[in-house]
C-alpha cells in the first residue's frame, strides 16, 4: 500500500505501472520495473506486497522481491523503506491469517522509525502502517488515530493524494466507530473522491462501501451496487471486500 501517486511527472514507464496497479495488475506492473536498482526494486515489492494485501496470494513473490530490494539497499533511507516493506507484508500475513506475524512486523516498522528522518515523504507511509498495525493487531484505537493524523499531515505536506485518501478512509472508520457519523461520512465521502479523481479503480469499490455505512436509504443501496459492480469487474478484487458486499439472505434480519 505505497503512498506514491499516480506517476512521476510524464514518465511513460510510470503512467504504465500506475494504470496496471490501478487495475489490479501488480504482478504486470511489477514485471516492468527492473530488480537491480534500489529504487526499482522497492517499488516492485511495494506492488506485491499490496497484491498480498487485496488478494490474499502471492507471498512467495513477495518475498523473494523484498529479500533482492533488501540486498540491494544502500542508503539509511532505502534500508528504512525496505524495512516498512517489511513490515507491511508481516502485518498482512497476520491480518489474513497466514501465519501471525505480528511480532516480525512491529520490529520492522521500528527498525524504519530508526532509519527513515522525520518530515520525509516515507515518514508519512510508515507511520499510517504503525497506525493500521495498532488498529487491526494491536487493538488501540488511540494510538492507530495519533499514527493516522501524523501520516495525514506528513501526506498533505509532501501532495501525496493516495495516501490522503487511505488516511481519510481510516480515520473515518474510527469515527464511525465512535459514532460520530457527519465525520464518518466526510472522511469516507473525501476518500472516495480522491480515487476516483485518481483512477485508483482497485480502492474505488471499498471506498462507496464504507460511504454506504454511513448513508440512509436509498444511496446506501446505490453506492453498495456500484460497489457490486466494480468488485466483480475485477474479478473479486479486494478479496476482504465480499463479506462486506454479500447481500443478507432473503428472511434474514440485520442489525
Amino acid at each position: 500500500m505505497s503512498g506514491n501517486g499516480t506517476t512521476a511527472g510524464d514518465d511513460p514507464l510510470q503512467t504504465a505501472v500506475w494504470r496496471l496497479r490501478s487495475r489490479a495488475c501488480w504482478a504486470d506492473a511489477a514485471a516492468l520495473l527492473p530488480p537491480d536498482t534500489p529504487g526499482a526494486a522497492l517499488q516492485r515489492v511495494a506492488l506485491l506486497v499490496e497484491r498480498c494485501l487485496y488478494t490474499e496470494r502471492g507471498w512467495a513473490e513477495a518475498e523473494d522481491a523484498l529479500r533482492t530490494a533488501e540486498a540491494v539497499a544502500h542508503t539509511d533511507e532505502e534500508r528504512g523503506a525496505a524495512a516498512c516493506e517489511r513490515g507491511q507484508l508481516a502485518y498482512a500475513a497476520t491480518l489474513h491469517g497466514v501465519r501471525d506475524r505480528a511480532d516480525e512486523a512491529r520490529a520492522a516498522l521500528g527498525r524504519a522509525a530508526a532509519l527513515i528522518p522525520p518530515g520525509s515523504a516515507g515518514r508519512a507511509l510508515l507511520d499510517f502502517r504503525r497506525g493500521l498495525l495498532a488498529e487491526n493487531l494491536t487493538r488501540s484505537p488511540q494510538a492507530a488515530r495519533a499514527a493516522y493524523r501524523r501520516a495525514h499531515a506528513g501526506a498533505t505536506a509532501h501532495a501525496d493524494p493516495l495516501l490522503l485518501s487511505f488516511t481519510w478512509r481510516h480515520l473515518a472508520g474510527l469515527a464511525l466507530r465512535d459514532g460520530e457519523l457527519a465525520e464518518a461520512r466526510h472522511g469516507f465521502a473525501e476518500s472516495l473522491r480522491i480515487r476516483e479523481e485518481l483512477g485508483y479503480l482497485v480502492g474505488t469499490a471499498p471506498a462507496l462501501a464504507s460511504l454506504a455505512d454511513t448513508e440512509s436509504e436509498p444511496e446506501a443501496s446505490r453506492l453498495r451496487e456500484e460497489a457490486r459492480r466494480l468488485f466483480r469487474l475485477l474479478g473479486g478484487v479486494p478479496t476482504w471486500l465480499a463479506r462486506q458486499l454479500t447481500p443478507p439472505a432473503p428472511g434474514v434480519a440485520t442489525a
